[in-house]
């Protein structure tokens, strides 16, 4: 591709280029927006100088032309000194190689609806002595609104090198394209993403070879058409085929003849008056009552039987039944015969499988007691266990009367007291609840652990009021080290550029940053990007004699214009670079930056090193009013 030209430029001053779709054989196809008119554009491109140019040219003439609603229009076309385009209107949808590849081949009708929408644009076309050229699925759009829109009428075979006015190969391709969106392969030698239908010596075997229940007529017009083009017969569909051309012979030679014949076959499909054969015509024919008719071969001849004028009449389907399938069961091909054999169905069906026993009704409550009867039933006895033994309300024999006279004959509901044949009464043991010893294991952890978490919080308390006097000390030192602080006086300043050129950030105004004033500023300049690895510098700043070797236990800088950061070094010597050095401390603020240094730290000059400035007007700069150095 031209280097010149990427995503984002504006070409002929109107359209930006959005995406890049496809490349091929030295050309691109861009989606770009137009920015004039505020739409997406198709944009074809090639090269300026291309040996392709004058044809593409009047390609896009010649398309311009057509007026047709199918027709993805010619907009604009031009050439500079860098490419040669054509923009064409932008269609969004599927292609019909996208829709093979994701749902497989169209149902038959549906394929003849979308085929004959495409030869009614090119029956315009021809009739206006235009060609499209390269008839391809990938070039045949359906839109969001279901209509179908053909893509690169004449500008996509002169991109390809093709011959203008392919006319004849227009036709062919019409009949590739049904062929295709009836078994999802391309019979035609065309280059397209589709694959390429099965062929036996040299020529694309029948679509009902490739795929059963293709009806008849369809089956034919593709092997008409697609042979013609191989060895040269003629196209005209002969008399006598049933559902395509029963009023006349259509000229298959045209592409309105193509059209014509879809259109009759889309006809009869949808009034019912496709010929009925095979086993659907004698299933149908049971229906209603008739005898069976003899088979009839399935060849072209005989698809539908001959009037006595030679004139192909329709076999119309048996009354209420519409719509009924060409063909029915499964195919079953032979070799050296292009023909498809059906199985035929069985003579009786199976009898249905018997049903499934119903389950018996179970009642969600128990039924109501009858007049008379008590509410709840007695348990059925059981003989006694060993020792004479019974569960206290147990109602089976031997239990008590329910008071407690232990006669061993009663049968009352008892009170919690066995009775052991004699009419002594013992007590019984209550039963054990499941889980209360659980429950009372995890009581006792719980009570443990309450009791640690007490006493670990009382040591803790005590200890920090045993251990008070040692911490307050620490508090007091540290206090006393505050405030023993005090700022240290007699400082000179000197601006410190190292990164600079020349190295010098405005050493005029250095002494104003120790001056005791806050009115009074010392700046650096204004820089169009932030210090770092991705700025000019790394940063700038000040370097402070303190006189002679000094501890210097805090840093205040007083900073003007939003937040800075700052480094503090401290040194023996003034610094003519901060390479091999460790800041003794760092802060961050957009007022006052107080940075605390070890107590160990001694030194002669403390530089200040700004390493992050705050935005100022046409960039960033930072500004110092104050710098106080206590020790």
């Amino acid at each position: 591709m031209p280097a010149s030209i990427h995503a984002g430029d504006l070409l002929a001053g109107r359209y930006r280029m959005v995406d890049l779709l496809n490349e091929t054989e030295g050309g691109w196809f861009w989606c770009a927006h137009d920015e004039v008119l505020q739409r997406q554009v198709a944009v074809h491109l090639i090269a300026a100088g291309d040996d392709r140019e004058p044809a593409l040219m009047d390609a896009a003439r010649r398309s311009a032309a057509l007026v047709d609603r199918r027709n993805l229009r010619v907009l604009d076309a031009d050439r500079d000194d860098r490419v040669c385009f054509v923009v064409n209107e932008w269609g969004s949808g599927e292609s019909l190689d996208n829709m093979l590849a994701q749902q497989g081949p169209l149902s038959p009708r549906r394929a003849a609806w979308l085929v004959a929408e495409v030869a009614d644009t090119l029956a315009v076309a021809h009739a206006a002595g235009k060609a499209h050229g390269r008839l391809i699925p990938e070039n045949v759009l359906v839109d969001e609104n279901g209509q179908v829109r053909v893509i690169g009428f004449a500008v996509d075979a002169a991109l390809h090198a093709l011959p203008p006015h392919r006319i004849a190969e227009d036709v062919i391709d019409l009949a590739a394209l049904l062929y295709a969106a009836l078994t999802g392969k391309w019979p035609s030698r065309t280059s397209t993403r589709v694959d390429p239908a099965p062929q036996v010596a040299g020529h694309p075997l029948r679509p009902r070879q490739v795929r059963a229940g293709i009806p008849r007529p369809l089956d034919v017009l593709c092997e008409v058409v697609l042979s013609s083009a191989d060895d040269g017969r003629p196209s005209g569909l002969p008399a006598g085929l049933s559902g395509l051309g029963h009023r006349g012979t259509h000229d298959l030679t045209s592409a309105a003849g193509i059209r014509d014949a879809l259109e009759e076959f889309l006809g009869a499909a949808a009034t019912g008056m496709l010929p009925v054969t095979g086993l659907a015509a004698q299933q149908a024919q049971q229906a209603q009552g008739q005898p069976p008719s003899p088979a009839v071969p399935q060849g072209p001849e005989h698809t539908a039987g001959p009037s006595t004028n030679g004139a192909a009449h329709p076999q119309p389907s048996p009354a209420g039944i519409t719509e009924l399938p060409t063909e029915a069961g499964m195919p079953v091909f032979h070799d050296g015969d292009q023909d498809v054999e059906w199985l035929r169905a069985r003579a009786h069906r199976p009898a249905p499988p018997p049903p499934f026993d119903t389950p018996a009704e179970r009642p969600l409550f128990a039924p109501d007691p009858g007049e008379g009867e008590p509410a709840r039933r007695p348990r059925a006895p059981r003989p006694a266990p060993e020792g004479g033994q019974y569960w206290p309300w147990d109602t089976s024999p031997g239990q008590g009367t329910g008071q407690g006279t232990g006669h061993g004959t009663g049968h009352g509901t008892g009170h919690g007291l066995t009775g052991s044949g004699s009419g002594v009464l013992r007590p019984v043991p209550p039963a054990e609840v499941p889980g209360r010893g659980w429950l009372r294991l995890a009581m006792l952890v719980g009570f443990a652990a309450l009791v640690l978490l007490i006493v670990v919080a009382a040591y803790q308390l005590g200890g920090m009021s045993g251990l008070g006097g040692d911490d307050d000390s620490d508090d007091d030192s540290t206090a006393k080290q505050e405030t023993s602080l005090s700022a240290l006086t007699g400082l000179v300043a000197d601006d410190f550029d190292p990164q600079g050129d020349p190295q010098e950030e405005y050493p005029e105004l250095a002494p104003l940053a120790v001056d005791g004033d806050q009115a009074t500023r010392w700046r650096t300049s204004t820089y169009d990007q932030q210090f770092g690895p991705g700025g000019l510098k790394t940063g700038v700043g000040l370097v402070l004699d303190l006189g002679k070797p000094q501890a210097v236990g805090e840093v205040a800088i007083s900073v003007v214009g939003g937040s800075t950061d700052a480094q503090v070094y401290v040194t023996d010597t003034a610094p003519t670079s901060l390479e091999g050095l460790a800041p003794a401390g760092t802060g961050s603020d957009p007022e006052t930056i107080t940075i605390t240094l070890d107590p160990e730290v001694t030194g002669q000059f403390v530089t200040v090193w700004l390493t992050a400035l705050p935005e100022a007007a046409g960039g960033f700069r930072g500004e110092i009013a104050e710098v106080e150095v206590r020790g």
